[in-house]
């Protein structure tokens, strides 16, 4: 059986920092980056469960914690 490789993706990290958005009304959380200078997020993937998570991070090669930031959707 033949498998293909994931590429990695990259980011600036001067320019952005990955973020998780985690909504206090439902729970709901997405992964992201914020830009640094002006504050905007830019959504990648919605995150489910741990391993989405961690394929997050192993496409972006991001080790460590990410940051979470809590949201109200109105």
């Amino acid at each position: 059986m033949f498998f293909r490789k994931d590429k990695k993706k990259s980011y600036d990290p001067r320019e952005k920092t990955p973020m998780i958005h985690a909504s206090i009304c439902n729970g709901e959380e997405v992964a992201g980056f914020k830009n640094l200078k002006t504050g905007a997020f830019e959504e990648i993937m919605f995150i489910r469960n741990d391993r989405d998570l961690d394929d997050f991070k192993k496409q972006y090669g991001i080790t460590g914690d990410i940051g979470k930031t809590y949201i109200t959707i109105k």
